[in-house]
């Protein structure tokens, strides 16, 4: 296929009317795609413009997004996003996910596949190229989704699979969409948002190849790069080695493991270290299209070990310091398509005393049949693998995230925690107004790209900045960069005001103010606001909507 002036982005939309069976490709304006990028703010501007819907309705569209560097060789530059309306939060909501997908929807020749309606019987989507078919495979439908991936591999399937599990099927709040057997677009149950289209998979393969503007000038900015994360000991000391679980180790010395349900009980999280997993599973390295990092792990025999966020969930979070139930209770979830975090957070909700009881209850889960009852959550979403009361910056971030309890909108593990890019006091709420909205916008721009926080351990966004000039031929400078984050960040803002929400819901759960200062909280709040530009009920002032063309 001809993609000769694909330079960053291949300014293409396939459309997909799942109720008509129908589908076009369209041309979205340049405007757009400077001011939103790709992935999650491209995505965000489409959900926004759809309007009020109901989540699981046929009118909640779901958008599988690449960014501009996607499908190039820029570091670390091989994720894809979807988004949609939260059926779990009622909120926008975008999440992201490494493996092939968004490599391979640039090469087909998109920057996104916008899916509307819903199919009368399930089908799945098979993109080669331009060439979309939709096809009807009711025999698919109660396969989870390692089957379903197998079969489709089977029957001569080639490509990336986007597939949902029995979770999907059931549409429930913790379904999650799984890429390439370990890869998950996780939270926010955008896997019963496919489920309720009656699409069980979307297989995906793309022969052409994205033009860089400026080759010599990219080829500059790439060894840059690299060698930035080659000088971080984060990474090249740290997630080389041992991957995210290289985490635990440090959360548990900083006391914010969260630990029974965070009741901020100790726990000896010795037996779960990185370390351990590197040693007795021989753990191998494995990356995402264009990654130097390569943070996942997987055992000898090929199959994926769990991450920081799922050790967190299934280990301390349940009193468990068995990690054989916690790898098997990884698997269950990559099978049925469930969300890690959240069913952590779920089983501690049914008071799990026993690590024999895991995989029952995630079974259970998996099939519909276990109750999702209140947990530690803001706006609706469960709290993930760090206790705030420790790390109060990273607490002010899950209240004031767009898309609810969520450690990756602000990432403020990185200076809080791992004390990069410079390291902060992470025991006070004082001056954590400023860095929150800063990182908040910088995140929204990181994932818009879209490329994985981790490059952010050792790179700033002049580097990408200038990358994205070399790939694009469009000038960008890290002020850009910043804007369009700060741009993407409001808009969401919106979008959660026209679905009801206000300052009520930016906070946290009250079990956590037994600790915390709800004054000191409240007055870091009001200090937010300020900075952002918006009133004392957070809503976006018109100087700033103006300043931000919107």
């Amino acid at each position: 296929m001809n993609m000769k002036d694909c330079y960053g982005w291949c300014k293409k939309l396939l459309e997909v009317d799942l109720s008509a069976g129908s589908t076009r490709i369209t041309t979205p304006p340049t405007t757009l795609l400077h001011g939103y990028l790709g992935g999650r703010g491209l995505g965000a501007r489409l959900v926004y413009d759809n309007g009020v819907v109901d989540p699981l309705s046929p009118e909640n569209i779901l958008v599988f997004a690449a960014g501009p560097l996607t499908g190039t060789p820029a570091p670390a530059s091989g994720r894809a996003s979807v988004s949609t309306k939260s059926p779990a939060t009622g909120t926008i909501f975008d999440a992201n996910a490494g493996g092939k997908f968004g490599y391979l929807l640039k090469r087909a020749g998109f920057d996104a596949i916008v899916l509307r309606g819903r199919a009368e019987k399930p089908v799945i989507i098979n993109i080669k190229d331009e060439n979309v078919d939709i096809i009807l495979r009711e025999d698919l439908w109660g396969l989870n989704a390692g089957d379903t991936q197998h079969r489709l591999k089977k029957e001569g399937y080639t490509g990336s699979i986007a597939v949902i599990g029995r979770a999907g099927e059931r549409l429930l709040n913790v379904a999650s969409i799984l890429l390439d057997g370990s890869h998950a677009f996780a939270r926010g149950g955008v896997g019963a948002v496919m489920g309720s289209k009656n699409l069980k998979a979307i297989v995906l393969s793309g022969s052409g190849k994205v033009q860089i503007y400026d080759r010599d000038e990219f080829e500059r900015q790439r060894r840059t790069i690299n060698r930035m994360l080659v000088a971080s000991p984060a990474i090249d000391r740290g997630l080389k080695i041992f991957g995210t679980p290289m985490l635990i180790k440090i959360a548990e010395w900083m006391q914010i493991l969260p630990v029974d349900n965070f009741r901020g009980k100790k726990f000896d999280a010795g037996s779960l270290y990185g370390s351990k997993l590197k040693d007795e599973y021989t753990a191998k390295r494995r990356g995402c299209s264009s990654c130097p990092i390569a943070c996942k792990r997987e055992d000898k025999g090929g199959h994926a070990l769990p991450e920081y966020e799922t050790i967190a969930m299934f280990g301390p979070n349940l009193l468990n310091s068995d990690i054989e139930r916690i790898i098997e209770a990884n698997r269950i979830c990559n099978e049925y398509g469930i969300d890690t975090i959240s069913a952590g957070s779920v089983l501690a909700t049914h008071g799990v005393t026993d690590p024999k009881e895991i995989s029952g209850l995630l079974e259970d889960l998996g099939e519909g049949k276990l109750k999702l009852r209140g947990s530690v959550s803001v706006k609706g979403l469960e709290l993930p693998g760090y206790d705030p009361r420790r790390v109060m910056g990273l607490g002010f971030s899950y209240a004031t995230s767009n898309r609810g309890g969520c450690h990756t909108r602000a990432y403020m593990v990185a200076p809080e925690i791992l004390k990069k890019p410079k390291a902060i006091n992470p025991l006070t709420f004082a001056g954590k107004a400023g860095y929150v909205k800063v990182f908040q916008d910088r995140f929204a721009a990181v994932d818009s790209l879209v490329v994985c926080k981790f490059a952010f351990f050792g790179v700033s966004e002049e580097e990408y900045a200038n990358i994205l000039t070399a790939v694009t031929g469009v000038s960008f400078t890290s002020e850009d960069l910043m804007k369009v984050g700060e741009r993407i960040w409001n808009l969401e803002r919106l979008y959660n005001i026209r679905e009801g929400f206000g300052r009520e819901d930016d906070t946290l759960p009250d079990l956590f103010f037994d600790t915390l200062s709800r004054e000191a909280f409240e007055k870091t709040l009001d200090e937010y606001y300020a900075i952002r530009g918006w009133d004392e009920n957070g809503v976006p002032g018109e100087n700033k909507l103006n300043e931000l063309g919107l």
